[in-house]
């Protein structure tokens, strides 16, 4: 990011910038990265969602022409952003002499983005998603996962989403940390079995059609309270152990609307200033909804 020039809204750069950084730095990067070019900016903080209807497929008659008839319809909705974040910080010009540049805005705004950014960014899908799937159909607890069900629990997931036709090609599974391990310990067990086994191997095919992500517990919370100084786990959060998910579902949207450095000035009585705000929001197609398949396990 061009940083030594200063004055200039560097809001679009920056914007691709992060994007580009998304998949390597998110848990949920692939879900950011999401983006769907039929969502189209109303205002800075409003987008128009698309919803294409159609209808009145028939059979066909050589002999004579038929009549016709309006058989689509599209109802655009739209819908505001609920996020607006900002960062600001100022620096002292000395500071950037005396840690031999290391305290540059550069990298001062790098940091900021890998530690505070980008985890709750990673907090503000999951908690969207859960509460977009739960409004449309009641999100259930289930069993305690283990060594023998793991698997198990995993393929009615996929034969759910199979059921209602979401595509094989593209799907992705989040996983806690400890679901993670229980997943590629079944999995190392089962090959063992496999042979001997028709519903062991069957088992074996539909992980492996799946990219598994490891999340750590502290990202796989149902709920996340945002506040002034980054974010925290809402306390009637719950524990989310899986989370199957295709990007076909997903409509992320971020809107970086201001991103400038601000020279030293009488102002900013001779400091370096940093500025930076954005509207963001996930949400989902709700007719896509068995796209995404959230695991919670019963508590007592």
């Amino acid at each position: 990011m061009p940083f030594e020039k200063t004055g200039l809204n560097y809001a679009k750069e920056y914007s691709q910038a992060l994007a580009q950084a998304y998949p390597y730095t998110l848990f949920f990067g692939a879900l950011w990265n999401a983006t769907k070019p039929d969502v189209k900016f109303l205002r800075n903080d409003t987008v128009i969602l698309p919803s294409l209807s159609v209808k009145g497929r028939k059979n066909g008659d050589r002999d004579s022409i038929g009549s016709f008839g309006r058989n689509f319809n599209n109802a655009e909705e739209p819908k505001k952003l609920k996020t607006h974040r900002t960062w600001d910080t100022l620096i002292h010009p000395r500071d950037i002499d005396e840690t031999n540049h290391v305290a540059t805005i550069q990298n001062i705004t790098k940091v900021m983005n890998e530690e505070q950014k980008f985890p709750e960014m990673d907090a503000e899908m999951i908690t969207a998603l859960y509460a977009l799937k739960n409004e449309i159909e009641a999100i259930t607890e289930d069993d305690v996962l283990t060594l023998a069900n793991v698997l198990t629990k995993f393929d009615a997931m996929m034969d759910k989403m199979d059921e209602a036709r979401v595509p094989a090609a593209g799907r992705l599974l989040y996983a806690d940390t400890p679901t993670k391990t229980l997943i590629d310990t079944a999995k190392e067990a089962a090959r063992n079995l496999s042979a001997q086994d028709t519903a062991v191997a069957r088992s074996l095919d539909r992980i492996g059609e799946v990219e598994v992500i490891g999340v750590p517990k502290s990202a796989m919370k149902s709920a996340y309270k945002f506040t002034d100084d980054g974010f925290e786990i809402a306390e009637n959060a719950k524990e989310v152990k899986m989370l199957l998910v295709h990007t076909s579902a997903v409509i992320p949207v971020i809107a970086y609307d201001f991103a400038q450095l601000g020279a030293p000035s009488s102002l900013s009585q001779g400091k370096w200033t940093y500025f930076e705000e954005s509207f963001e929001d996930v949400f989902i197609y709700n007719k896509k909804h068995d796209a995404i398949q959230f695991y919670i396990e019963r508590t007592a």
